[in-house]
C-alpha cells in the first residue's frame, strides 16, 4: 500500500528520490533480493560518500549521498510492492540512517577541522529536526489510513508482522528505542498534543518535509559542491530554529488563530 491516499499526497521535499526508488523496487519486485538487502546498499552507499569526503572529493561524495537518498526510498517501496512490509525492516533503515548521519557530519568536522563540541550538536539538531518531520508525518498518514509501519509512540515493542520473528523485532526495538528515544521524547514534549489536530494543511507539510532526511543530505551535497562545507555545521544549528517556527504554527492552525482554509 502506498505511505498515503492518492487524495492526501503532498508535495515532500525531501522525496525525490521516490520516483528512480519505484523503479528499483519494481526491478527486483519478482527477485530473491528483499528490502533489508536494500538497506545493506544504502548503507554502503552512505559509507562510500563518507569515504570521499576525508579525501576531499566533495562532488563524488554529493552523488553519493543522494545515491543513498534514493535506496533509502527503495528499500521500503520494495517492501511495498512485495507486500511484505515488517519491523525488523523498519527499525534497520532508522539506525543505519541515524549512524550514517553521525558520521557524515563528523567527516565533515574532521575535513574542515571544525569544532567537536559544535559537530555533536549539530547531530542532535539533525536528529530533532528530522524526529519533528517523522512526528508529523506518522500523524498524518495514520488520519488519513496511510502507512502504519512506524507509530506516531515507540515505547513497546510491537507484534512482529507475518514472516519475521518476534525475538528480532524486539531487538531491533531496543536498539532503535537506544538511539531514537530521547530525540522522540523531546519532540513530543515540544508538542504533546500534536495528535489530537484535527487539521495538518498539505502547505504545512510541504514546509515541514525540508526537516525531511532526503532535504537534509541534499542540502549538504549542494554545500560540498559549492565549497561550502565548513558551514555546514553552523548552517544546521541554526536551521533548527524552524523547529519553534513549526511547532507554534503548527498549533496555530488548529487551534483557529492561522487560517485553516489554506490548503
Amino acid at each position: 500500500m502506498p505511505k498515503l491516499p492518492k487524495e492526501h499526497k503532498f508535495l515532500d521535499l525531501s522525496d525525490y528520490g521516490r520516483p528512480p526508488a519505484r523503479w528499483i523496487a519494481n526491478a527486483f519486485k519478482d527477485t530473491s533480493i528483499t528490502p533489508i538487502h536494500i538497506t545493506m546498499v544504502f548503507f554502503l552507499a552512505g559509507i562510500t560518500a563518507i569515504a570521499f569526503i576525508l579525501k576531499g572529493q566533495m562532488l563524488t561524495a554529493a552523488i553519493f549521498l543522494v545515491i543513498k537518498s534514493i535506496l533509502d526510498a527503495a528499500d521500503g517501496e520494495l517492501a511495498r510492492v512485495k507486500r511484505t512490509p515488517s519491523y525488523v525492516g523498519r527499525y534497520l533503515d532508522s539506525v543505519a540512517d541515524i549512524i550514517l548521519n553521525f558520521f557524515f557530519l563528523l567527516s565533515i568536522c574532521y575535513i574542515y577541522e571544525g569544532s567537536w563540541i559544535l559537530m555533536f550538536i549539530a547531530f542532535c539538531c539533525l536528529q530533532l529536526q528530522g524526529t519533528l518531520y517523522n512526528y508529523y508525518y506518522v500523524i498524518f498518514r495514520n488520519k488519513f489510513n496511510g502507512d502504519k509501519t512506524s507509530r506516531i509512540i515507540e515505547d513497546h515493542s510491537p507484534t512482529a508482522m507475518p514472516g519475521e520473528k518476534q525475538g528480532n523485532v524486539d531487538k531491533l526495538f531496543w536498539v532503535y528505542n537506544f538511539f531514537y528515544s530521547l530525540f522522540d521524547k523531546a519532540i513530543y514534549q515540544m508538542d504533546k498534543n500534536a495528535e489530537d489536530g484535527h487539521y495538518f494543511p498539505k502547505w504545512f507539510m510541504t514546509a515541514v518535509s525540508s526537516f525531511g532526511l532526503g532535504f537534509q543530505l541534499l542540502i549538504i551535497s549542494f554545500m560540498l559542491c559549492l565549497g561550502l562545507g565548513e558551514f555546514i555545521i553552523p548552517f544546521f544549528i541554526s536551521y533548527s530554529f524552524l523547529i519553534i517556527v513549526f511547532i507554534l504554527l503548527r498549533k496555530g492552525i488548529n487551534s483557529g488563530r492561522i487560517g485553516n482554509y489554506v490548503k
